[in-house]
């Protein structure tokens, strides 16, 4: 697995008196600005180790009082809920943060913090697919999308939490036909990647799908006239599915107070701002305005289920997927 290191100073010829340490799933190209910002702000240097979700969990965790980590940033509130059961995690005390970031994009507990919305709807062949044909996720299991259904593979986090989210709403049994509806609908089989669903769907080898809306914002910032619209599921219900980046300080930080700097900075209206800006994501702190882009996708009302439910219940979500079928 690759690992980038990366030292970012204030300027060179300035030794910083402090230093934090972050492992990071996200892309280095998004953070880098962040936190460039961050130590021009601060004086504070940031360290970073980059690798998947995964692999950085399972080294904080064997690394142990030994880690060399004071931060740990992932994306999915699955990850971060695992992060915090297994005790990799420290409950921060801050007004900032619980002024800044929404409840229900947080920890309970607070030990970690959503810092970018990430939200995963519908999206159609603009040809072929009128919006008022379109409503909510579980509509999509119905016989009128027979062979006309794009999904993404079961085995990537965000449709657990997806499905995990909709357990909590409607029960297990609701959400497992709703999930073998999919399946009998699928046009074709199922991707590894969203950005590939989606050329799908442009190229109408399928009809509609689901997705995280920062893919598609990527395709139409290159491609202004790709020709698939976004639709917010389940608006006259609970609202669409969300999930989170987030942060949270480690259990065994050797510099706690910088590494909680560092997160209050990440849920600035400077940082903020960079995250919509960079990624098409939507900012976690609900006074900062979207990316003119996605701001074109309208408003919508957010399922305010609180994003820790997602990582509770991913288990049962997993084994319902396989039950059905969904591969």
């Amino acid at each position: 697995m690759k690992k980038i290191l990366l030292s970012i100073m204030m300027f060179p010829c300035i030794a910083s008196a402090q230093s934090v340490t972050v492992y990071s799933a996200r892309n280095e190209q998004l953070i880098k600005p962040l936190f460039d910002a961050f130590t021009k702000e601060s004086g504070i240097e940031v360290k970073v180790l980059t690798d998947k979700e995964g692999p950085l969990l399972a080294r904080l965790k064997a690394e142990g009082k030994n880690t060399p980590a004071d931060v740990l940033i992932t994306v999915d509130a699955g990850n971060l809920w695992q992060a915090s059961q297994e005790g990799l995690l420290r409950p921060i005390n801050s007004k900032i943060l619980n002024s800044n970031i929404p409840a229900y994009l947080r920890d309970p507990k607070n030990q970690w913090f959503g810092l970018s919305v990430r939200a995963r709807t519908i999206v159609y062949n603009k040809t072929t697919v009128k919006p008022s044909q379109l409503s909510t996720y579980q509509a999509l299991a119905s016989p009128a999308w027979k062979g006309k259904l794009c999904l993404r593979t079961s085995k990537k986090v965000y449709n657990q939490s997806l499905v995990a989210s909709m357990i909590k709403k409607h029960g297990e049994a609701k959400t497992e036909k709703v999930v073998r509806g999919w399946v009998t609908n699928l046009a074709t089989d199922v991707f590894s990647d969203d950005t590939a669903l989606l050329k799908a769907i442009a190229a109408g080898q399928c009809q509609v799908g689901i997705v995280n809306t920062y893919y598609l914002g990527r395709l139409l910032d290159k491609e202004p006239n790709f020709n698939v619209g976004l639709f917010w599921a389940n608006q006259k219900a609970e609202g669409v599915h969300v999930n989170v980046s987030g942060a949270g300080v480690t259990r065994h930080a050797k510099n706690p107070l910088a590494a909680q700097k560092l997160i209050e900075f990440l849920a600035s209206d400077k940082a903020q701002f960079i995250y919509t800006d960079k990624d098409f994501e939507f900012p976690a702190n609900p006074k900062i305005q979207a990316d003119s882009l996605i701001k074109n996708w309208g408003p919508y009302k957010p399922n305010r289920m609180n994003v820790s439910e997602e990582g509770k219940l991913q288990v049962a979500a997993t084994r319902l997927m396989d039950r059905a079928g969904y591969r």
